[in-house]
């Protein structure tokens, strides 16, 4: 069926004209949680742009440890190898919530690409927004605590699911947290103890957004704030505030 319309905040930013020549090319699946769209070293047949949902970029260790490097959501798209002129995924992409995606083939995107520098250039900047995410996640894994971790974390899904209520599982967060369950769960009871989440079974609420952003520091923002200079808003929710 072909799609005239999308939720993908990404796509939003081309040129009504462009968006219109470009999206019927695409098609729209369903994701669901614990999916996994691609594996390290897998051709790359399609290019994803969620229209909602939680996906992360994960790197995986020799003994198979799973490591989040980038999450992503309405706001983005999967994979930017596509348009660095690579033929293979560089990451395993897990899905943490489902949601609507649409895709489109790989062929057919650089065929766009090349017939847009519209198109071209902005994915070329989303592709700057991931690099920079994963410089921040390295810096904040090797320099934050794991409770100012969790509170960038916490925020960054956020900014991409609807409602304060985040479906994340203590093994989730283990693994967007590069760190053992135990920990996690310590880290999330202190987090909970400041008054900013509330924690079910495989349920975050999200209690006191201006709480998670001091917790967070300056382990939080800097992607964000440039993907709303160079791209545009993504956010449906105010600015983080305290107090």
């Amino acid at each position: 069926m072909s799609v005239s319309t999308t939720r993908n905040r990404l796509l939003q930013a081309l040129p009504p004209r462009e968006l219109d020549q470009l999206l019927p090319q695409f098609e729209r699946v369903d994701v669901h949680k614990g999916d996994v769209l691609a594996s390290i070293g897998d051709p790359l047949e399609f290019a994803y742009f969620p229209e909602g949902g939680l996906s992360s970029n994960l790197m995986v260790t020799g003994e198979g440890r799973r490591i989040e490097v980038g999450c992503f959501g309405f706001e983005g798209m999967v994979s930017t190898a596509t348009l660095l002129g690579s033929d293979r995924t560089p990451h395993e992409i897990l899905v943490q919530v489902g949601g609507p995606w649409l895709r489109i083939r790989v062929k057919a995107l650089r065929g766009a690409i090349q017939c847009s520098p519209t198109l071209h250039d902005l994915l070329l900047r989303y592709a700057h927004i991931q690099m920079m995410t994963v410089s921040q996640t390295a810096m904040s894994n090797a320099a934050n605590t794991i409770e100012e971790r969790l509170a960038r974390w916490i925020l960054m899904a956020h900014d991409r699911l609807e409602g304060d209520e985040l479906p994340l599982t203590h093994d989730f967060l283990a693994i967007m947290l590069a760190a053992q369950r135990s920990s996690v769960t310590l880290a999330v009871q202190a987090v909970e103890g400041y008054g900013a989440i509330r924690a079910q079974r495989a349920l975050i609420i999200v209690r006191d957004r201006g709480m998670l952003y001091d917790l967070a520091g300056k382990s939080y923002g800097p992607a964000e704030a440039e993907y709303e200079r160079v791209i545009g808003p993504f956010r449906d929710k105010p600015p983080p505030h305290s107090g």
